[in-house]
């Protein structure tokens, strides 16, 4: 339909503040948003409605109409309920980007117009698809009571006959029809994705097809719409993040019509993964706070009353301060300089969720933080389900990865790289810091095997211990001396006590406070101490291979 024909509709109550000369611009959808930048949910062609509340002040107006016209939509609509008149500033910054404004009288609803416009279109095109691409978005932008991407899978049974299902990029089922014949078999989720994986690599558009037994699937992907305009510049920085939408039918046959529902639909689940990394926000400052926290070397005091925040958002309801785990992630690209922290971070969320979870949000107990390309998640655990060390339960480093290696390879191809490394259970805010350095040697330990999807726990990280007695007495007293002997000497002419203030310090884990305590010294005597051993070695005793060399030595002298 075209713009000039809202006009001539009465019960529309629609005036024309501007744009004369565009009203023959055609209209092929309609959406509401009082976001202040919802050029992301946009396709270009809508009418868009909006009751203002997104403007703050008149220097709001102008992005706003930039926008919106560069995303290509017919025309704006303002409704008068919230502010009367439609702002002059709106309407001039309309009329620079010769985007056409109209005022919607207060006394119209939106849904009013939404329905109109809809009836218009659909009757427009083959069938009735507008219509239920229309009944999908009203469904998913009405907020969480709304519906979500199972409310759209039922629609697309009822309404097009069609089983589809919402897939993570490791195969987890997110979503899938509630009616209508069985669930999808994990083996076949995890096959649709390492599918979807391997195409999207290759650089191929979707729907990518697929037969599985006897079962043709027809794969769509489904891209954040958070994501800038012009796309990603390279495929690696969302192929590993990206969830799908997999249809049970062959897409190869349909009209072009049925084929832009159905990447209509994949960007209103987009929405629904928008929100669920909008409600992740929470847990990823946590995770962020805690963090700097720790590798900042704040005291145990001011991190456990961080921890006292972060648990009962992460365990809502529990009774007795849990144990932690950490667990450590990093993506690499060969030869890329691609910003894999987000990447990580995304991933690490979703492979730390039970494979046997369904539905978008079911990480909420999860918090991932990210630091340049790694990705660090602090992970709760109830007292009663640790154990005595936290060592029989929690996360176990070879668990993450059973049902996800084989999905992850196909994306990663023959370039990319996924490590992981697992600490154990610790029970105070003082073991915090230990944990994640033992948890980031473990990664280091993953990284140094063969394989594109690689985890190692804490338990292997005690083997070094057993290497010791094989070390030859000409090697262990080189490496002895070479650490040990400049500290030696200076305890010797200084009486420094500069050894025993070495392994207090490793055996604290790096503690200041507590070590200090052990030793009964001012911190910044400790401090001192430390920078005159770190002088004396050349070695820095925050890097975590430092520390292991210093271990190393000191249980071979």
């Amino acid at each position: 339909m075209r713009l000039r024909a809202l006009l001539d509709t009465d019960a529309l109550g629609l005036k024309l503040l501007g744009g004369e000369d565009e009203l023959d611009r055609a209209v092929r959808g309609v959406m509401t948003t009082d976001l202040r930048d919802p050029s992301r949910y946009l396709s270009g062609g809508e009418l868009v409605l909006t009751g203002l509340a997104w403007r703050r002040n008149a220097d709001d107006s102008e992005p706003f109409a930039r926008l919106l016209a560069q995303a290509g939509v017919a025309a704006l609509a303002a409704g008068e309920a919230e502010l009367g008149d439609v702002p002059e500033d709106l309407v001039q910054a309309c009329a620079r980007h010769r985007l056409p404004l109209f005022a919607v009288h207060e006394s119209v609803a939106f849904a009013t117009i939404t329905e109109h416009v809809v009836r218009q279109v659909s009757g427009e095109r083959a069938g009735d698809l507008a219509a239920v691409v229309d009944r999908h978005r009203r469904m998913m932008t009405s907020g969480p009571a709304g519906g979500g991407p199972d409310v759209v899978l039922d629609l697309l049974g009822s309404d097009l006959d069609l089983r589809a299902w919402v897939l993570s990029p490791t195969g987890r089922l997110i979503a899938g029809p509630r009616v209508g014949g069985p669930a999808l078999p994990p083996e076949a989720c995890a096959g649709l994705a390492a599918e979807h994986l391997a195409a999207a690599r290759t650089g191929r558009h979707g729907p990518h097809r697929l037969i599985l037994g006897t079962t043709t699937y027809s794969l769509f992907p489904i891209r954040s719409s958070g994501r800038s305009p012009q796309g990603p510049r390279d495929v690696r920085e969302t192929v590993l993040s990206d969830w799908l939408l997999a249809v049970e039918a062959d897409a190869g046959d349909w009209a072009e019509e049925r084929l832009d529902l159905l990447h209509g639909v994949t960007q209103l689940i987009a929405v629904e993964r928008d929100r669920r990394d909008a409600a992740r926000t929470v847990r990823r400052r946590l995770a962020q706070e805690v963090l700097e926290l720790v590798q900042t070397g704040a005291a145990p005091a001011e991190i456990a009353a961080r921890l006292r925040v972060a648990a009962p958002v992460l365990l809502p309801g529990l009774g007795a301060a849990p144990h932690w785990q950490v667990v450590v992630a990093r993506v690499e690209w060969d030869g890329a300089g691609l910003e894999t922290g987000p990447v990580a971070q995304s991933l690490l969320e979703e492979i730390l969720v039970d494979p046997s979870a369904t539905g978008p949000e079911p990480s909420d107990r999860i918090a991932v933080a990210h630091t340049g390309d790694e990705a660090i998640a602090l992970v709760p655990l109830p007292a009663v389900a640790a154990g005595h060390d936290g060592s029989e339960s929690g996360v176990l480093a070879d668990a993450l990865l059973r049902s996800v290696r084989d999905p992850l390879s196909a994306g990663l191809h023959d370039d990319g790289r996924v490590t992981l490394g697992v600490s154990a259970a610790v029970h105070s805010a003082e073991g915090l810091r230990g944990a994640l350095e033992e948890a980031r040697h473990a990664r280091r330990v993953a990284a140094a095997r063969s394989g594109r999807v690689c985890a190692a726990g804490h338990q292997e990280l005690a083997s070094h211990v057993l290497l010791l007695p094989f070390v030859p007495d000409d090697v262990r007293r080189a490496f002895t001396a070479r650490l040990l002997d400049p500290l030696r000497e200076y305890d010797r002419r200084h009486r420094a006590e500069l050894i025993p203030t070495l392994e207090a310090f490793l055996d604290c884990d790096g503690s200041w406070t507590r070590c200090a305590s052990r030793l009964h010294l001012h911190v910044n005597t400790l401090r001192y101490r430390v920078g005159r051993i770190e002088q004396l070695t050349s070695r820095d005793l925050s890097r975590l291979e430092d520390k292991l060399d210093f271990f190393l030595a000191l249980r071979m002298s």
